[in-house]
């Protein structure tokens, strides 16, 4: 019998430990939320019941989309995951009629997002110590 897997929405609140873990585990709790959150639509990978990998979709009203606080948990990561939940929020993105998405990755993530067609728009920026550069894709 295989591993039981499965995407599936979430809260904002089921993202916050992950996001917290993963992306800014040095920062208070609280840092890992968005203003947005309550408006976005939030996914998670689940195995065996356990949350390892959760994303996060905004669609503002001239249908630009942007993806934010995306992680996966460490012992998951490069396992393909996080790559099945990105075309998932490519495709809900689609189905609501984005004409782009986007998103600020970490430096060294640039390539992991190149795979999927996004290229770099304008020049490196910091957020704290972790150099970022923005992502797009035109659809």
């Amino acid at each position: 019998m295989g591993i039981l897997t499965m995407i599936r929405s979430i809260t904002a609140a089921d993202t916050y430990p992950l996001r917290h873990r993963v992306l800014w585990p040095d920062k208070p709790f609280a840092f890992v939320k968005v203003p947005e959150d309550e408006s976005g639509l939030h996914f998670g990978y689940f195995v065996e019941e356990q949350l390892v990998s959760v994303i996060s979709l905004f669609v503002n009203a001239q249908g630009i989309a942007r993806f934010r606080k995306f992680a996966t948990h460490p012992d998951f990561q490069r396992k393909g995951l996080g790559s099945a939940l990105l075309k998932i929020v490519f495709e809900r993105a689609l189905e609501l009629r984005a004409t782009a998405i986007w998103c600020d990755a970490r430096l060294e993530a640039k390539p992991f997002y190149e795979r999927f067609g996004m290229v770099q728009e304008g020049e490196l920026f910091y957020k704290g110590e972790i150099a970022y550069v923005k992502m797009t894709r035109v659809f």
